[in-house]
């Protein structure tokens, strides 16, 4: 008795590739139909994700993970300060991305000229600043430049937007005089929502502020950006890091609430993302089906000739199963890149950033080939079950 020849792989791809090349419109109309699903489901993916990316640095920008340390007040009251050495402590945190910090020089003033009167001040403050401020708290410049290691020696200064707009100033170059002292605006910052109280300040270099003001270095509001994931836990901490011998005398900003709101849209997101590709492919793994069971009943007269010829039941389901698993194949590779190609450009159109997740290409391709390999089962099954004769007498 002979034994039936093994079938190799490639062999197999040989024979599942023989039914979609004899029926290439069926295929290609049956590809499509799966494409068409997966296309939908990375498309929406795509487009969610890049939705959702916008949407992140939306809230991003209103400061998500800035917190703010400030001195509160002393157990017997009156105000506490905050250790000079509380900027580079907090910098060494893990979590921590960026730390910059300001400092109010007291009792000082800027004015317009040295010819008004010391009450009339209109509430501007002078306060040091550190150089990666602006960096930190998401400030730009409305004209002019900011501070550098350079200027940051010397009497110059950034005026905040109420600033310039109160002492009448629309563009560097000029004099302001601050404490006692000219100084010249090298810059104008505009409006910065993360951090108020900079737009009705006059801003100076660290050392300046020491040399030319007799600021005593102790910082007033240190602005610290965290890694979102460790946000509380870098709350919690601030305090104690910030001042560790009185931690009860340091006040903490909580997080913002824009937080929560993005946490909020990550979970809708997620669970809408879950649903619709659920959808997609169970419409694509029914096309499949569907495919699969009419060329069954369309082939039965070549199953017949195969299994006279010597095809044992196993290489009968194994063709048809290869089948299902090559139109899959095809449909879902060709969905894929059809939907990344639909984020791309409507993403292009809305100015948002191009997301389309890895989970989403991978996981549709090789989703859809599970579900061509579950939807192609018992259409191999029954092909293997026909016996010759049946087969044979059936005409097809």
């Amino acid at each position: 008795m002979l034994t039936p020849a093994r079938l190799r792989p490639r062999d197999v791809l040989r024979v599942g590739g023989a039914g979609l090349r004899t029926r290439p419109l069926r295929a290609f109309l049956s590809a499509l139909g799966i494409a068409i699903g997966i296309a939908a489901m990375t498309a929406v993916v795509g487009i969610s994700s890049s939705s959702r990316a916008e949407v992140d640095r939306r809230l991003a920008a209103l400061g998500t993970n800035l917190l703010t340390v400030a001195p509160g007040t002393k157990l017997f009251g009156g105000t506490a300060t905050l250790p000079n050495e509380s900027i580079a402590m907090i910098r060494r945190m893990d979590a921590v991305i960026e730390v910059a910090a300001t400092g109010k020089v007291p009792d000082v003033n800027a004015y317009r000229s040295d010819r008004i009167p010391a009450g009339q001040s209109g509430g501007i403050a002078v306060q040091a600043a550190h150089l990666d401020l602006p960096r930190t708290v998401g400030a730009e410049m409305a004209h002019g430049t900011w501070l550098n290691a350079a200027t940051a020696n010397f009497p110059a200064t950034v005026l905040g937007a109420s600033t310039a707009r109160r002492l009448g100033i629309g563009a560097p170059g000029v004099q302001v005089y601050l404490g006692g002292k000219w100084f010249t605006v090298i810059g104008i910052l505009q409006p910065v929502p993360l951090a108020p109280e900079l737009n009705s300040a006059a801003l100076i270099g660290w050392p300046a502020a020491e040399s030319y003001l007799d600021f005593d270095g102790h910082p007033t509001t240190v602005y610290t950006r965290a890694q979102d994931k460790s946000i509380e836990a870098v709350q919690a901490l601030l305090a104690a890091t910030a001042n560790p011998e009185a931690p009860s005398e340091v006040k903490v900003s909580r997080p913002s609430d824009a937080l929560a709101a993005r946490e909020a849209t990550d979970q809708a997101f997620t669970g809408l993302l879950l649903g619709l590709g659920a959808v997609a492919l169970l419409v694509g793994g029914v096309g499949v089906a569907n495919t699969m069971v009419i060329s069954v009943l369309e082939r039965r007269a070549e199953i017949g000739l195969r299994r006279s010829f010597g095809a044992t039941r196993g290489q009968i389901r194994v063709q048809f199963l290869a089948e299902s698993l090559l139109l899959s194949g095809l449909g879902g590779m060709g969905g894929v890149i059809i939907g990344i190609a639909v984020t791309t450009l409507y993403s292009a159109t809305q100015s948002w950033p191009s997301v389309v997740p890895a989970w989403a290409t991978a996981g549709g391709v090789v989703a859809t080939l599970l579900i061509g390999a579950v939807a192609g089962l018992y259409p191999a099954i029954r092909a293997a079950r026909l016996a010759p004769t049946e087969a044979l007498a059936t005409p097809g």
